[in-house]
């Protein structure tokens, strides 16, 4: 009985918009979480909500099978697990360590290496869909692990999400496959941006170009989704322009070992460096649309 309570404790570590959703889930689930973040509200906020609040990664490991992190780059995950107070050292031999960022596949295979030999699993599963599907559970993660860490971790992996999809027996698929997701939708949002602001220069009017082009051939998730951001005039970070500067950076650098090249990807990514540059580096990613010359932006009503 006490090993079955114990397969039902999952932990999180960071409770940002996808952290925070996937905590909620797996509470929703029948999981008892525990839950930290390095801003102690957010914490705080969590355990007033039924889940429990712990102060650092390693509290988090010690009282919990599987360790979720959720955090913005491999730097902080390393952080995660071998900083002060990190997971790793705390981490039972058999336990299982869940990393949901976008990585560089190389530096995911390395640390599954590394968390072997101190026998402990590991899931390269990076996510995508957004705060609201990962609070609803039906995020996707594009997962790659060892048998044996599916076996241990299958169960919340499949709490946490709507779809799980395993691209491979260890390490490294997952996050090859989000690069390429994100290849796809930083290119998305560029083109989208271009779109709106060529329309603007032009003098259409914005929400009627916005309700023609969602309901044409043209139209994206991304164009969907963010140029109603550039509608509301409302650039509150979901996902920040230096997300993309990480992320199609990542892609870059992974088609340059093999001399591959990515013309629509580079230049997506010199926007998002030229919005960045420009100030707009934490503003959400549909900011791109703001380093177009000579258009009038719609403003807050």
């Amino acid at each position: 009985m006490e090993q079955q309570q114990a397969q039902r404790k999952a932990g999180v570590i960071g409770l940002g918009a996808m952290g925070a959703g996937i905590a909620a889930t797996l509470r929703r689930n029948g999981f008892q979480v525990h839950a930290c973040d390095v801003r102690p509200g957010a914490a705080a906020v969590f355990a007033a909500q039924g889940g429990v609040a712990c102060a650092t990664p390693a509290e988090v490991a010690a009282a919990c099978p599987v360790v979720i992190s959720v955090v913005v780059n491999a730097q902080q995950t390393e952080g995660v697990l071998y900083g002060e107070g990190g997971a790793a050292a705390a981490m039972k031999p058999g336990s299982t360590f869940i990393m949901c960022s976008t990585v560089d596949p190389n530096w995911s295979i390395a640390l599954e290496a590394r968390l072997n030999a101190s026998g402990i699993h590991y899931v390269d599963a990076p996510i995508s869909g957004g705060a609201a599907k990962a609070a609803s559970g039906q995020m996707t993660v594009m997962s790659a692990a060892r048998p044996e860490a599916y076996a241990a971790a299958g169960a919340v992996l499949d709490a946490m999400a709507g779809k799980v999809y395993r691209l491979g027996d260890r390490a490294g698929a997952g996050s090859k496959v989000k690069i390429i997701n994100q290849l796809l939708a930083g290119v998305h949002i560029a083109a989208a941006a271009e779109a709106m602001a060529l329309g603007l220069r032009e003098g259409v009017d914005p929400k009627a170009l916005y309700e023609v082009i969602t309901n044409s051939a043209g139209n994206s998730w991304m164009f969907e989704n963010r140029m109603a951001h550039v509608l509301a005039a409302d650039y509150t970070p979901l996902s920040a322009v230096d997300i993309f500067v990480k992320d199609l950076g990542l892609v870059l650098d992974t088609a340059r070992a093999s001399k591959f090249p990515l013309p629509l990807a580079s230049t997506a990514h010199q926007m998002f460096m030229q919005a960045s540059t420009a100030g707009y580096a934490k503003e959400d990613d549909s900011a791109v649309i703001k380093i177009f010359p000579g258009i009038q932006l719609p403003k807050k009503q």
